[in-house]
């Protein structure tokens, strides 16, 4: 299987380069697996590039995650990450919390961070 790069999923997404556009389809149609940190990447993208609002770019992440031809790393944190997302939390925060489920706490200096880790019940955040 091959894998995807930020770029590629960017124009399957966004098809303002119509001749790029076409080639990203063409890839993602033949079954490819993307890494979460493409995810997260393009989630930045989306929001600070193309000025997503937080619904749109978890929208566009759940179609390309919901594709049948698509297999995506850690598909059970990266779900619960844009769970998380949907609800106010940051995604690459999301997703660093989420992926470090089985810790026993996580070391931050993000108040903010903290207080909405401890709302949702997930792993306690110290600040060192």
């Amino acid at each position: 299987m091959r894998a995807v790069d930020t770029n590629v999923l960017v124009r399957f997404l966004i098809r303002d380069d119509q001749q790029q556009a076409a080639r990203a389809r063409k890839v993602m149609e033949q079954g490819v697996f993307i890494p979460k940190t493409v995810l997260l990447e393009t989630a930045w993208v989306l929001r600070y590039t193309y000025e997503f609002d937080r619904t749109a770019v978890a929208e566009a992440l759940e179609k390309v995650c919901g594709l049948p031809e698509v297999v995506v790393e850690d598909i059970a944190i990266v779900t619960q990450a844009l769970t998380w997302y949907t609800s106010g939390f940051d995604f690459a925060d999301a997703l660093h919390l989420a992926a470090s489920a089985k810790a026993d706490s996580f070391y931050s200096f993000d108040r903010a961070l903290a207080k909405k880790a401890k709302a949702a019940s997930t792993i306690p955040i110290l600040v060192p």
